[in-house]
Protein backbone atom coordinates (compact mmCIF):
# COMPACT_ATOMS: atom_id res chain seq x y z
CA UNK A 1 0.00 0.00 0.00
CA UNK A 2 1.82 3.22 -0.56
CA UNK A 3 -0.11 6.29 0.57
CA UNK A 4 0.51 10.43 0.08
CA UNK A 5 0.10 12.42 2.52
CA UNK A 6 -0.04 15.74 0.38
CA UNK A 7 -3.23 17.40 0.27
CA UNK A 8 -2.69 19.97 -2.13
CA UNK A 9 -2.40 18.14 -5.31
CA UNK A 10 -4.97 17.97 -8.21
CA UNK A 11 -6.01 15.30 -11.05
CA UNK A 12 -3.85 16.93 -13.54
CA UNK A 13 -0.73 16.55 -11.47
CA UNK A 14 -1.35 13.04 -10.42
CA UNK A 15 -1.83 11.89 -13.86
CA UNK A 16 1.30 13.55 -14.63
CA UNK A 17 2.81 11.86 -11.89
CA UNK A 18 1.70 8.02 -13.42
CA UNK A 19 2.52 8.89 -16.69
CA UNK A 20 6.31 9.50 -15.84
CA UNK A 21 6.25 6.35 -13.36
CA UNK A 22 4.55 4.51 -16.12
CA UNK A 23 7.42 5.24 -18.78
CA UNK A 24 10.00 4.87 -15.98
CA UNK A 25 8.78 1.36 -15.38
CA UNK A 26 8.25 0.81 -19.48
CA UNK A 27 12.19 1.73 -19.75
CA UNK A 28 13.26 -0.56 -16.92
CA UNK A 29 11.16 -3.52 -18.57
CA UNK A 30 14.12 -3.11 -21.50
CA UNK A 31 17.30 -2.00 -20.06
CA UNK A 32 16.82 -4.51 -17.10
CA UNK A 33 14.43 -7.34 -17.97
CA UNK A 34 15.37 -10.13 -15.45
CA UNK A 35 15.39 -7.69 -12.63
CA UNK A 36 10.98 -6.63 -13.62
CA UNK A 37 10.46 -10.09 -14.32
CA UNK A 38 11.03 -11.36 -10.62
CA UNK A 39 8.76 -8.62 -9.74
CA UNK A 40 4.75 -9.51 -8.93
CA UNK A 41 2.33 -9.11 -6.58
CA UNK A 42 3.18 -7.56 -2.96
CA UNK A 43 6.89 -7.36 -4.70
CA UNK A 44 5.85 -4.99 -7.06
CA UNK A 45 4.61 -2.26 -4.98
CA UNK A 46 7.39 -1.24 -3.15
CA UNK A 47 9.23 -0.50 -6.06
CA UNK A 48 6.48 1.32 -7.71
CA UNK A 49 6.90 3.49 -4.76
CA UNK A 50 10.35 4.27 -4.87
CA UNK A 51 9.79 5.24 -8.55
CA UNK A 52 6.89 7.05 -7.71
CA UNK A 53 9.06 9.18 -4.71
CA UNK A 54 11.82 9.49 -7.00
CA UNK A 55 9.22 10.95 -9.83
CA UNK A 56 7.64 13.06 -6.84
CA UNK A 57 10.43 15.39 -6.33
CA UNK A 58 9.66 19.04 -7.62
CA UNK A 59 6.54 18.43 -7.11
CA UNK A 60 3.15 18.47 -4.87
CA UNK A 61 4.24 14.97 -3.91
CA UNK A 62 7.66 15.51 -3.02
CA UNK A 63 8.32 13.24 0.41
CA UNK A 64 4.89 12.73 0.45
CA UNK A 65 4.77 8.73 -0.52
CA UNK A 66 4.18 6.11 2.09
CA UNK A 67 4.23 2.68 1.39
CA UNK A 68 1.51 0.73 3.63
CA UNK A 69 0.71 -3.21 4.30
CA UNK A 70 -2.39 -5.31 4.22
CA UNK A 71 -5.35 -5.80 1.85
CA UNK A 72 -6.32 -2.38 1.93
CA UNK A 73 -8.00 -0.68 -1.48
CA UNK A 74 -6.52 0.90 -3.65
CA UNK A 75 -2.47 -0.02 -2.97
CA UNK A 76 -1.68 3.49 -3.49
CA UNK A 77 -2.99 7.04 -1.85
CA UNK A 78 -2.32 10.26 -2.92
CA UNK A 79 -3.39 13.82 -1.38
CA UNK A 80 -6.27 11.15 0.89
CA UNK A 81 -8.52 11.81 -2.82
CA UNK A 82 -6.54 9.82 -5.20
CA UNK A 83 -5.47 6.20 -5.42
CA UNK A 84 -3.76 3.42 -7.69
CA UNK A 85 -4.55 0.05 -7.59
CA UNK A 86 -1.35 -2.26 -8.71
CA UNK A 87 -2.40 -5.45 -10.73
CA UNK A 88 0.07 -7.53 -12.58
CA UNK A 89 0.11 -10.97 -14.60
CA UNK A 90 2.50 -13.13 -15.78
CA UNK A 91 0.59 -13.89 -19.73
CA UNK A 92 0.94 -12.16 -22.39
CA UNK A 93 -2.17 -10.32 -22.04
CA UNK A 94 -3.90 -7.25 -19.98
CA UNK A 95 -6.68 -8.95 -18.37
CA UNK A 96 -6.80 -10.78 -14.76
CA UNK A 97 -9.08 -10.67 -11.92
CA UNK A 98 -9.49 -7.35 -9.80
CA UNK A 99 -11.05 -6.42 -6.55
CA UNK A 100 -14.10 -7.06 -4.87
CA UNK A 101 -17.47 -5.24 -5.76
CA UNK A 102 -18.02 -4.89 -2.38
CA UNK A 103 -14.95 -2.26 -1.87
CA UNK A 104 -15.10 -3.36 2.01
CA UNK A 105 -11.63 -2.71 2.44
CA UNK A 106 -11.79 0.68 0.47
CA UNK A 107 -9.49 3.48 2.14
CA UNK A 108 -11.67 6.41 3.65
CA UNK A 109 -12.54 9.20 2.09
CA UNK A 110 -10.18 8.10 -1.71
CA UNK A 111 -12.42 9.42 -4.83
CA UNK A 112 -10.80 9.09 -7.41
CA UNK A 113 -9.12 5.55 -8.56
CA UNK A 114 -6.35 4.65 -11.02
CA UNK A 115 -5.17 1.09 -12.26
CA UNK A 116 -1.30 0.43 -12.94
CA UNK A 117 -1.33 -2.90 -14.90
CA UNK A 118 2.13 -4.57 -15.06
CA UNK A 119 2.49 -7.44 -17.63
CA UNK A 120 4.78 -9.75 -17.02
CA UNK A 121 4.31 -12.16 -19.58
CA UNK A 122 6.73 -11.26 -23.19
CA UNK A 123 7.07 -8.40 -23.95
CA UNK A 124 7.34 -7.09 -20.57
CA UNK A 125 4.92 -3.40 -20.19
CA UNK A 126 3.17 -0.99 -18.17
CA UNK A 127 -0.23 0.72 -18.49
CA UNK A 128 -2.26 2.66 -16.43
CA UNK A 129 -6.25 3.86 -16.69
CA UNK A 130 -8.64 5.11 -14.81
CA UNK A 131 -10.43 2.58 -12.70
CA UNK A 132 -13.80 2.28 -13.80
CA UNK A 133 -12.97 2.40 -17.60
CA UNK A 134 -11.26 -0.97 -17.20
CA UNK A 135 -13.64 -3.09 -15.43
CA UNK A 136 -15.56 -5.34 -18.13
CA UNK A 137 -17.52 -7.38 -16.15
CA UNK A 138 -17.98 -9.21 -12.60
CA UNK A 139 -16.51 -13.11 -11.93
CA UNK A 140 -17.13 -15.54 -8.87
CA UNK A 141 -14.09 -16.39 -6.60
CA UNK A 142 -15.04 -16.53 -2.82
CA UNK A 143 -17.59 -13.27 -3.46
CA UNK A 144 -18.17 -11.13 -6.98
CA UNK A 145 -15.14 -9.41 -8.29
CA UNK A 146 -14.45 -7.44 -11.17
CA UNK A 147 -12.94 -8.33 -14.38
CA UNK A 148 -9.80 -5.74 -15.04
CA UNK A 149 -9.15 -5.36 -18.65
CA UNK A 150 -6.72 -2.74 -19.46
CA UNK A 151 -8.03 -2.70 -23.44
CA UNK A 152 -11.25 -2.20 -23.07
CA UNK A 153 -12.95 -0.06 -25.31
CA UNK A 154 -14.74 2.76 -24.44
CA UNK A 155 -18.60 2.42 -23.52
CA UNK A 156 -17.91 -0.90 -22.91
CA UNK A 157 -17.61 -1.36 -19.20
CA UNK A 158 -19.65 -3.26 -16.75
CA UNK A 159 -21.04 0.47 -15.65
CA UNK A 160 -21.88 0.66 -19.42
CA UNK A 161 -24.43 -1.97 -19.11
CA UNK A 162 -25.96 -1.54 -16.43
CA UNK A 163 -26.36 1.95 -17.24
CA UNK A 164 -25.31 3.37 -13.32
CA UNK A 165 -21.91 4.89 -13.04
CA UNK A 166 -19.47 3.67 -10.88
CA UNK A 167 -19.15 6.41 -8.73
CA UNK A 168 -23.00 5.52 -7.98
CA UNK A 169 -22.79 1.67 -7.44
CA UNK A 170 -19.67 1.87 -5.08
CA UNK A 171 -22.22 4.24 -2.66
CA UNK A 172 -25.01 2.11 -2.44
CA UNK A 173 -25.19 0.72 0.26
CA UNK A 174 -25.97 -2.58 -1.67
CA UNK A 175 -23.22 -2.10 -4.63
CA UNK A 176 -23.77 -5.60 -5.89
CA UNK A 177 -27.77 -5.70 -6.62
CA UNK A 178 -27.85 -3.86 -9.82
CA UNK A 179 -25.36 -5.62 -11.26
CA UNK A 180 -27.14 -8.99 -9.79
CA UNK A 181 -29.89 -7.89 -11.56
CA UNK A 182 -28.41 -7.35 -15.01
CA UNK A 183 -26.68 -10.48 -15.49
CA UNK A 184 -30.54 -11.85 -13.95
CA UNK A 185 -32.38 -10.23 -16.72
CA UNK A 186 -29.85 -11.85 -19.42
CA UNK A 187 -30.41 -16.36 -17.77
CA UNK A 188 -31.42 -18.03 -20.43
CA UNK A 189 -34.48 -20.92 -19.55
CA UNK A 190 -32.50 -23.05 -17.14
CA UNK A 191 -29.72 -20.76 -16.25
CA UNK A 192 -29.56 -19.56 -12.84
CA UNK A 193 -26.43 -17.17 -11.10
CA UNK A 194 -23.98 -19.35 -9.46
CA UNK A 195 -23.73 -15.67 -6.86
CA UNK A 196 -26.76 -14.58 -5.75
CA UNK A 197 -25.80 -10.93 -3.34
CA UNK A 198 -24.60 -9.65 -0.27
CA UNK A 199 -27.78 -10.78 1.67
CA UNK A 200 -27.71 -14.23 0.40
CA UNK A 201 -26.84 -15.23 3.89
CA UNK A 202 -27.64 -18.92 3.53
CA UNK A 203 -24.98 -21.38 4.84
CA UNK A 204 -23.12 -23.31 2.03
CA UNK A 205 -21.57 -26.52 3.16
CA UNK A 206 -18.35 -27.55 1.51
CA UNK A 207 -19.48 -31.27 1.43
CA UNK A 208 -21.81 -32.35 -1.47
CA UNK A 209 -24.90 -34.74 -0.86
CA UNK A 210 -26.95 -36.84 -2.58
CA UNK A 211 -30.62 -36.91 -2.25
CA UNK A 212 -30.74 -40.52 -1.40
CA UNK A 213 -28.58 -39.76 1.59
CA UNK A 214 -31.03 -37.31 2.97
CA UNK A 215 -33.17 -38.31 5.67
CA UNK A 216 -37.30 -38.51 4.60
CA UNK A 217 -38.04 -35.14 7.01
CA UNK A 218 -35.62 -33.23 4.70
CA UNK A 219 -36.64 -34.42 1.08
CA UNK A 220 -39.94 -33.25 2.00
CA UNK A 221 -38.57 -29.73 3.36
CA UNK A 222 -36.77 -29.45 -0.25
CA UNK A 223 -39.91 -30.52 -1.59
CA UNK A 224 -42.23 -28.25 -0.65
CA UNK A 225 -40.26 -25.34 -0.95
CA UNK A 226 -39.96 -26.74 -4.70
CA UNK A 227 -43.05 -26.56 -5.42
CA UNK A 228 -43.09 -23.34 -4.34
CA UNK A 229 -40.25 -21.95 -5.37
CA UNK A 230 -40.69 -23.71 -8.93
CA UNK A 231 -44.22 -23.15 -10.20
CA UNK A 232 -43.42 -24.52 -13.29
CA UNK A 233 -43.01 -28.01 -12.13
CA UNK A 234 -46.93 -28.19 -12.52
CA UNK A 235 -46.40 -27.87 -15.99
CA UNK A 236 -45.45 -29.78 -19.25
CA UNK A 237 -42.14 -28.42 -19.86
CA UNK A 238 -39.44 -30.78 -20.98
CA UNK A 239 -37.13 -28.88 -18.55
CA UNK A 240 -39.00 -28.05 -15.96
CA UNK A 241 -37.37 -29.34 -13.52
CA UNK A 242 -34.13 -27.49 -14.37
CA UNK A 243 -34.26 -25.01 -12.28
CA UNK A 244 -34.71 -27.15 -9.25
CA UNK A 245 -31.67 -29.11 -10.05
CA UNK A 246 -29.54 -25.68 -10.03
CA UNK A 247 -30.81 -24.65 -6.60
CA UNK A 248 -30.22 -27.45 -4.72
CA UNK A 249 -26.67 -27.62 -6.13
CA UNK A 250 -25.89 -23.95 -5.40
CA UNK A 251 -27.78 -23.86 -2.12
CA UNK A 252 -27.71 -26.65 -1.01
CA UNK A 253 -25.35 -28.91 -1.94
CA UNK A 254 -27.72 -31.24 -2.99
CA UNK A 255 -26.94 -33.82 -6.14
CA UNK A 256 -30.08 -35.58 -7.46
CA UNK A 257 -29.75 -37.53 -10.65
CA UNK A 258 -33.49 -39.03 -10.90
CA UNK A 259 -34.90 -35.21 -10.32
CA UNK A 260 -37.87 -36.05 -12.24
CA UNK A 261 -38.95 -39.28 -10.44
CA UNK A 262 -38.92 -37.55 -6.95
CA UNK A 263 -41.77 -35.73 -7.93
CA UNK A 264 -43.69 -37.70 -10.73
CA UNK A 265 -43.11 -40.90 -9.58
CA UNK A 266 -46.35 -43.16 -7.78
CA UNK A 267 -49.23 -42.81 -10.56
CA UNK A 268 -52.01 -41.34 -10.28
CA UNK A 269 -54.87 -41.07 -6.87
CA UNK A 270 -57.69 -39.28 -5.98
CA UNK A 271 -58.20 -36.77 -3.66
CA UNK A 272 -61.35 -35.45 -1.41
CA UNK A 273 -61.49 -32.23 0.69
CA UNK A 274 -64.82 -31.42 1.91
CA UNK A 275 -66.99 -32.03 -0.86
CA UNK A 276 -64.83 -31.41 -3.74
CA UNK A 277 -63.48 -34.49 -5.14
CA UNK A 278 -60.86 -35.25 -8.05
CA UNK A 279 -60.22 -38.81 -9.61
CA UNK A 280 -56.81 -40.40 -10.45
CA UNK A 281 -54.65 -36.73 -10.28
CA UNK A 282 -50.93 -37.04 -11.09
CA UNK A 283 -49.03 -37.53 -7.81
CA UNK A 284 -47.23 -34.30 -7.93
CA UNK A 285 -50.65 -32.57 -7.69
CA UNK A 286 -52.15 -34.75 -5.30
CA UNK A 287 -48.60 -34.28 -2.93
CA UNK A 288 -48.90 -30.55 -2.67
CA UNK A 289 -52.59 -30.63 -1.81
CA UNK A 290 -51.95 -32.97 1.10
CA UNK A 291 -48.64 -31.03 2.12
CA UNK A 292 -51.06 -27.71 1.67
CA UNK A 293 -50.62 -26.56 5.22
CA UNK A 294 -46.69 -26.53 5.09
CA UNK A 295 -47.02 -24.98 1.70
CA UNK A 296 -49.00 -22.11 3.22
CA UNK A 297 -46.97 -21.69 6.07
CA UNK A 298 -44.14 -21.62 4.13
CA UNK A 299 -45.39 -18.93 1.40
CA UNK A 300 -46.39 -16.75 4.83
CA UNK A 301 -42.96 -16.90 6.06
CA UNK A 302 -40.91 -16.57 3.48
CA UNK A 303 -40.01 -12.70 2.47
CA UNK A 304 -41.93 -11.25 -0.80
CA UNK A 305 -38.85 -9.92 -2.16
CA UNK A 306 -37.47 -13.73 -2.16
CA UNK A 307 -40.64 -14.98 -3.38
CA UNK A 308 -40.46 -12.34 -6.61
CA UNK A 309 -37.12 -13.16 -7.65
CA UNK A 310 -37.85 -17.12 -7.79
CA UNK A 311 -41.15 -16.53 -9.53
CA UNK A 312 -39.66 -13.99 -11.95
CA UNK A 313 -42.52 -11.47 -11.10
CA UNK A 314 -43.55 -8.84 -8.36
CA UNK A 315 -46.03 -10.42 -4.76
CA UNK A 316 -46.42 -8.66 -1.78
CA UNK A 317 -47.42 -9.61 1.28
CA UNK A 318 -51.37 -9.12 0.93
CA UNK A 319 -51.44 -11.18 -2.52
CA UNK A 320 -48.56 -13.83 -2.34
CA UNK A 321 -50.46 -16.81 -1.48
CA UNK A 322 -52.86 -15.74 -4.30
CA UNK A 323 -49.73 -15.15 -6.86
CA UNK A 324 -48.74 -18.65 -6.19
CA UNK A 325 -52.17 -19.86 -6.68
CA UNK A 326 -52.29 -18.85 -10.08
CA UNK A 327 -49.15 -19.65 -10.59
CA UNK A 328 -49.77 -23.46 -10.28
CA UNK A 329 -53.13 -23.33 -11.82
CA UNK A 330 -51.35 -21.03 -15.02
CA UNK A 331 -48.81 -24.12 -15.24
CA UNK A 332 -51.41 -27.35 -14.31
CA UNK A 333 -53.41 -26.33 -17.61
CA UNK A 334 -52.23 -28.63 -19.86
CA UNK A 335 -51.83 -31.59 -17.32
CA UNK A 336 -54.98 -31.19 -15.82
CA UNK A 337 -57.58 -30.87 -18.32
CA UNK A 338 -60.97 -31.35 -17.17
CA UNK A 339 -59.95 -31.19 -13.98
CA UNK A 340 -58.37 -27.74 -13.40
CA UNK A 341 -62.17 -25.79 -12.27
CA UNK A 342 -61.97 -28.71 -9.31
CA UNK A 343 -58.39 -28.33 -8.67
CA UNK A 344 -58.75 -23.97 -8.28
CA UNK A 345 -61.85 -24.41 -6.05
CA UNK A 346 -59.66 -26.63 -3.73
CA UNK A 347 -56.71 -24.48 -3.15
CA UNK A 348 -59.05 -21.56 -2.97
CA UNK A 349 -61.34 -23.23 -0.03
CA UNK A 350 -57.92 -24.52 1.34
CA UNK A 351 -56.17 -21.12 1.49
CA UNK A 352 -59.73 -19.68 3.14
CA UNK A 353 -59.79 -22.15 5.42
CA UNK A 354 -55.90 -21.78 6.32
CA UNK A 355 -56.41 -18.24 6.89
CA UNK A 356 -59.04 -19.26 9.21
CA UNK A 357 -57.46 -21.68 11.07
CA UNK A 358 -59.94 -24.13 9.52
CA UNK A 359 -57.89 -26.28 7.74
CA UNK A 360 -58.90 -29.76 7.46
Amino acid sequence: MVISLNSDSNLEDFEHLLEKTVNELNVLSKDSKNSIEKLSGIKLEPYIKEIMAKNAIGTAFENTIELIGGQKFPDIIANKYFGVEVKTTTKNHWKTTGNSVLESTRVEDVERIFMLFGKLGEPIEFKFRKYEECLAEVVVTHSPRYLIDMELEEGKTIFDKIKIPYDEIRMKSKPIQPIVNYYKNRLKPGQDLWWIGEDDDSSKTFVINIWKNLSQDHKSELMIKSMIYFPEIFGNSNDKFARIAIWLVKEKSIVCPNLRDVFTAGGKKDFKYKNHKLKKIPKIYFNLLNNIQSVFNHITETDEEKLSGFWNTPTNENSKIDDWIELILINANFLLKGKLDTYELILHQMKSDYLNNDLQ
